[in-house]
């Protein structure tokens, strides 16, 4: 058996698991959020931040950009592995995007919870 070092411990079936249940947490929030617009009479800034004040939503929220990250990074992750066969230049690539998720989640979660 073949242990690839840029795995970090992960193995196959932990990324499809992975990739299979934060898919399922965007499906949840997407069609959540799209419902909200479909039966909403009229969304206003009032009821666009009433809907964000509940902390079911925030968490729901937070959790979505978590599952959105995971899979980001699984997706990025593989594609550098399978595209770019120079390992510096992986290495820069996968770390420019750990910086930018990382940045993005810190954004969400200011953002989310208003801080």
């Amino acid at each position: 058996m073949v242990n690839n070092v840029a795995t970090v411990g992960r193995s196959g079936v932990h990324d499809f698991i992975l990739l299979r249940a934060s898919a399922v947490v965007l499906a949840a929030f997407v069609l959540f959020i799209a419902g909200f617009f479909a039966f909403t009479p009229e969304i206003t800034f009032e009821i666009w931040h009433g809907l964000f004040a509940n902390l079911a939503m925030k968490v729901f929220t937070l959790v979505s950009l978590f599952a959105l990250l995971i899979h980001a990074w699984i997706g990025i992750w593989q594609v550098l592995s399978d595209y770019i066969k120079a390992t510096f230049l992986r290495g820069v690539l996968q770390f420019v995007f750990s910086v930018t998720l990382l940045t993005y989640f810190v954004a969400g979660f200011l953002i989310v919870w208003g801080v």
